[in-house]
């Protein structure tokens, strides 16, 4: 999911000037677009990208005449950051940056310019370093533990780092601190990265219904097609993607959710036509490399290099980016690429499930199976209840002989979700074939192997809670 942390930094201040909702002749007029970032900013929500633009070109326009509006600069940066996050435009780093570094300039953070503080810790969560993010967030946190925005921020600094207990306590406070669509958007997330899939959908579900932009809806029901996705209900997902489009029409995650559904349901042609149009809104790398593979799959093999090499080539804002390139290399290129790449992530305390997951593949894929091991098991014990996650721990158990719970976990990976991957699902259904039947006489077999055996629970490091697994 994109930039919750980003878009509750750009709403920790009011913004300077915006222009009034009274026309030259004295009548309402209807909200432009700067307004309706402002309006979004200020509830945390990400405001529609075309008004976003229009933001930072306003807090621009503003700044050429007033250079000593230290807040200004600090908002300007932050939408610079949160544009960045979304369309992957690395430039609009390094223009966040000095924006940033100007306000500080203009009101140094030892006089309390916590925006600009918070500005700087939403870089760094988009640069990757969640070390520098959470410094920053607990910084702010320290001068003002009332300040809702800061928790966000460190929400995603410490599942960047895999401080997990730390996440649910922010977590926590910043729903003691506020409500409405997007602290409910933020906790069905946090719910949902736990395995508890009922409890995340009822509180999606809350957050769409406290929707109070279009903005917010969209995101909203972005992300229940999201959570319909992952449960492996591709219809559902595709009616709820269509209802974030019909508020934000060009909705990033919405068209890629929807090309995802499409695909599953096997209207490849039209999924084809949706990753275009994704891809054009918000050329994320997870999206280059999805779209790659729905390629590879219908046999469009200069249409998949075509999406490998934009995805080799390009320069990306978002810490996925690791991630998406990681997986490229184990499965489409080199795996020792991919595993000095992850690694390098992983010593520098990019621990999240997603790192762990792609570093624990690229290992398998590297003939390293049993150094992989660890890494997968992480990834599906402390992560979210996920297809891909748990296809790979069961590859990895069987390139092991772990003939049992390889079985197991690649028969799960189907039942969380049939047709997960256009290009890997197949192949789990291939592997779990090769494996046949466990053997007939059920005291030869190990318990694990045992018709019926539940898989286990995740690691207790996650903690527990009264939602469903399901």
């Amino acid at each position: 999911m994109l930039g919750t942390g980003v878009g509750a930094v750009l709403a920790a201040g009011a913004l300077v000037w915006l222009p009034g909702l009274v026309g030259g002749d004295g009548r309402d007029r209807p909200p432009g677009p700067v307004e309706r970032a402002a309006a979004a900013a200020r509830a945390g929500a990400p405001a529609a990208l075309p008004d976003l633009v229009a933001l930072i070109g306003d807090r621009e326009a503003w700044l050429r005449g007033h250079p000593d509006d230290a807040p200004a600069w600090a908002e300007l940066g932050a939408a610079y950051t949160e544009r960045a996050v979304r369309t992957g435009a690395v430039p609009d780093l390094a223009r966040a940056g000095a924006a940033l570094d100007r306000s500080l300039a203009v009101l140094p953070a030892d006089r309390g310019n916590l925006d600009a503080r918070l500005g700087l810790g939403a870089l760094a969560g988009a640069r990757g370093d969640w070390k520098a993010a959470k410094a920053w967030g607990e910084g702010v946190r320290k001068a003002d533990p009332k300040r809702w925005a800061a928790y966000p921020l460190l929400i995603d600094a410490y599942d960047g780092l895999g401080e997990y207990p730390a996440a649910r306590k922010a977590m926590e406070s910043l729903e003691e601190l506020r409500g409405g669509a997007v602290v409910r958007g933020r906790a069905a997330q946090v719910y949902r990265d736990r395995g508890w899939r009922e409890d995340a959908d009822a509180t999606a579900l809350d957050a769409a219904a406290l929707a109070a932009t279009d903005a917010e809806g969209a995101a909203a029901y972005a992300r229940l097609g999201r959570f319909a996705w992952e449960r492996g209900e591709p219809a559902e997902a595709l009616e709820r993607y269509g209802a974030a489009l019909r508020l934000v029409p060009e909705h990033g995650p919405a068209l890629a959710g929807r090309a995802r559904a499409l695909a599953a349901l096997g209207r490849t042609g039209e999924a084809a036509a949706q990753w275009r149009a994704a891809l054009a809104r918000q050329p994320l790398p997870e999206y280059v490399l999805e779209s790659g593979e729905l390629a590879e799959s219908l046999g469009l093999d200069g249409d998949a290099r075509a999406a490998y090499g934009r995805l080799r080539a390009g320069s990306w804002a978002s810490p996925a980016d690791e991630v998406a390139r990681g997986l490229l290399e184990a499965d489409h290129g080199d795996p020792a690429v991919a595993v000095a790449r992850l690694r390098a992530a992983w010593e520098r305390g990019r621990r999240s499930v997603a790192v762990a997951d792609a570093l624990g593949w690229a290992l398998h894929r590297s003939g390293a199976s049993r150094e992989a091991l660890g890494y997968a098991r992480r990834a599906v014990e402390e992560g979210p209840r996920s297809a891909p996650f748990t296809y790979h721990l069961g590859e990895v158990e069987r390139a092991l002989g772990r003939t049992g719970p390889a079985r197991r976990h690649l028969a799960e990976a189907l039942r969380i979700h049939p047709s997960f991957s256009p290009l890997h699902a197949p192949r789990a259904r291939e592997a779990l074939e090769a494996l046949g039947e466990p053997a007939v006489t059920a005291d030869a077999l190990p318990k694990d192997a045992l018709p019926g055996d539940v898989p286990p629970e995740r690691s207790s490091a996650r903690g527990s809670g009264a939602g469903k697994r399901t």
